[in-house]
């Protein structure tokens, strides 16, 4: 099979290669941090932090909309990290958003309003991920020991717990409590009493108390803290002598008792704690607390690294061929038994259609081609539940598995395409995706259409001239050595694609060319 790859541009797969700049910035519940660094011989040299107190978090309303004003301050953040970044490559800049935005109803229309600021792709990430992310971080700052080490890392609308060793993450999970929903929750007002501390150690330690078993049984070496409350807590047991480093369950209670008698947030700078973190320091403190006597940790140190260096090595990874959405991948095909000859035929043929047509309907984008190289290999996922109507049964998988490495708009993305590889398809079918994600993924799907229906007969051998042009939302398939002619199933096939492919306004033309 012929594919013109001279007629796409040569930045296909684009690469980070030694000496650029590259950025991560974690659009966090409470804050929302940056960091730039430049590659030297493989390593990351951080260069600039930034970080803004945004509180993106507090602007969710009782039906978890964003308000406008927390949105503004997102922006304006955004607008000012902008300058920092802009020139760039986009695949040297990566922008997730985490629990706020999870919960968010209008996360979508924040996330188009994001872009068109920032000038660059913004995802969401699961828990999961974000754990997994955190982890990474925290590994990759910390010497590199043996045995395992959990990491906690308080945030705004969510707290991760992960136990490794080295640089993998054994088990992970993410609660939904975070400083920020816990001060609206638990500290109204910013009052401190006795009662309202106790609630909040109480309702964090019933959600501790779900993962206790899973991790005291894996079990832990050295507990790690990270982020903006675990480091203000070590701030502050400094300040009050409670502590020359780290923390022990006894300096917490300590400086519980200490908080309680504060009152106040507002007299809580006394303590050492910096006047930004002083309304949310009491909730970080009642969830470290629970965390403690559920887990039953006896000291923790604090480490720098977090999200935002995560991303950083998770890009640097990817790099070095040592994606981890490769594994998950990988696994998915194995627990799902999927048949691996027919899903690299597939596979195989896709990315040749896609390599011709690339440039033409621009699907150029290294994106595109991991979208439609995924979607090949995993198209089948759903028979391991039942044959009939399995494309469906697989983008259900696909869209609310966990898939380390993968944000949500990716697996809505792969899922969709899955969902739309055999039968009936319709305009409605794309209606999840944002705006300029429609053609993008209608496209990957109408190709990925083509590579099935080739090899519907599975024992099938295609002619090496088979040849795709693209011109407007036309699809032309050149054949020749009179292949069509010798395969009739392959030309009902292809038939039939025709007026399947018409209701999403694409039009199919093939022929043999003699």
């Amino acid at each position: 099979m012929q594919s013109q790859t001279s007629a796409t541009p040569d930045n296909l797969n684009p690469t980070i290669q030694d000496g650029m700049h590259i950025a991560a910035i974690d659009m966090g519940s409470n804050s929302f941090h940056m960091v730039v660094a430049q590659i030297i011989h493989n390593e990351i040299r951080p260069l600039e932090k930034l970080g803004e107190k945004v509180q993106l978090g507090a602007g969710l309303d009782q039906q978890n909309q964003l308000d406008e004003a927390s949105q503004m301050r997102a922006f304006a953040c955004l607008e000012r990290f902008r300058q920092r970044i802009t020139g760039m490559p986009p695949h040297c800049v990566q922008i997730v958003g985490t629990n706020a935005l999870r919960e968010a109803r209008n996360a979508d229309q924040f996330l188009r309003r994001a872009e068109q600021t920032i000038g660059y792709p913004v995802s969401v990430i699961s828990g999961h991920e974000e754990a997994r992310l955190i982890y990474l971080g925290v590994a990759h700052s910390l010497a590199d020991d043996t045995g395992n080490r959990l990491v906690i890392d308080i945030g705004g609308g969510s707290t991760e717990f992960i136990i490794g060793e080295r640089f993998e993450a054994k088990i992970l999970d993410s609660l939904h409590m975070g400083c920020v929903s816990y001060r609206e929750r638990f500290f109204v007002g910013g009052r401190i009493t006795q009662q309202n501390f106790a609630k909040a150690v109480l309702e964090a330690s019933r959600e501790v108390l779900g993962i206790r078993n899973r991790f005291k049984r894996l079990g832990w070496q050295h507990a790690v803290g990270s982020s903006g409350s675990v480091k203000a807590v070590e701030q502050a047991l400094i300040a009050c002598k409670l502590s020359a480093r780290g923390i022990t369950a006894d300096n917490l209670k300590k400086l519980k008792e200490q908080v309680i008698a504060a009152g106040r947030v507002s007299a809580l700078s006394k303590l050492g704690i910096r006047k930004d973190r002083v309304s949310i320091f009491p909730a970080g403190l009642a969830i470290l607390i629970a965390a403690f006597d559920i887990l039953g940790i006896e000291q923790m140190d604090f480490c720098d690294g977090a999200l935002r260096e995560g991303l950083l090595y998770d890009m640097v990874g990817r790099n070095q061929h040592e994606d981890v959405r490769e594994r998950t991948i990988n696994s998915m095909l194995e627990r799902y038994r999927v048949d691996r000859e027919q899903a690299a035929n597939v596979e195989k043929t896709a990315i040749a259609l896609w390599q011709q047509v690339a440039f033409e309907w621009n699907l150029n984008a290294e994106e595109c081609e991991d979208l439609l190289r995924w979607s090949a290999q995993l198209h089948e996922l759903g028979l391991s539940i039942a044959h009939n109507q399995y494309h469906k049964h697989g983008a259900y998988l696909l869209q609310f598995s966990e898939m380390p490495g993968f944000s949500r708009q990716t697996q809505l993305e792969m899922a969709t395409i899955v969902r739309c590889h055999r039968r009936k398809i319709s305009e409605e079918l794309f209606n999840e995706l944002p705006p300029e994600k429609k053609t993008p993924i209608k496209r990957l799907s109408a190709l990925l259409r083509l590579a099935i229906a080739l090899h519907h007969a599975r024992n099938v051998t295609l002619p090496e001239t088979l040849q795709i042009t693209a011109q407007g939302d036309t699809l032309r398939l050149r054949f020749g050595e009179q292949w069509l002619s010798s395969h009739p199933l392959s030309v009902a096939d292809l038939e039939a694609e025709k007026g399947f492919l018409s209701k999403i306004g694409i039009t199919l033309d093939f022929q043999d060319i003699i």
